[in-house]
């Protein structure tokens, strides 16, 4: 099942075209994580303090249409996989019907020194459910 997320487009979003600057779709890719991470009841913050960090590795991108400035977008968030020591989610923006952008995102569990460590056995679960 996809978190969903709903985010309005501003100004600064935009490029001189008046449409999303590609590079910007990545900031709401991660809100997107980061808010299905919350609603799911994993802290971040506290993993962090405790050791325990997610760091991207790998992005893959499919810009399909443009959003411009005042769309409301709908990203859809999901796993598909975690394994050990890493995560793949898929996501996909829309504006109504219509799929903008597809994208795939690998996360790997580090520890404080950024060496990849196995992401702790609850967490997982939890992502997992």
């Amino acid at each position: 099942m996809s978190h969903l997320i709903e985010k309005k487009i501003y100004y600064h979003d935009t490029d001189c075209g008046g449409v999303v600057y590609y590079a910007n779709y990545l900031k709401h890719l991660e809100e997107a994580r980061s808010e299905f991470c919350a609603e799911k009841g994993i802290d971040l913050g506290k993993l962090s303090e405790k050791g325990t960090l997610f760091v991207v590795a790998r992005v893959e991108v499919d810009y399909k249409s443009p959003a411009r400035y005042q769309d409301v977008i709908s990203i859809y968030t999901s796993v598909e996989k975690v394994r050990n020591s890493s995560l793949k989610f898929i996501q996909e923006i829309k504006k109504n019907e219509l799929t903008l952008v597809k994208a795939v995102t690998t996360w790997v569990c580090v520890a404080n020194d950024f060496r990849p460590k196995i992401i702790p056995e609850q967490t997982k679960k939890i992502f997992l459910s």
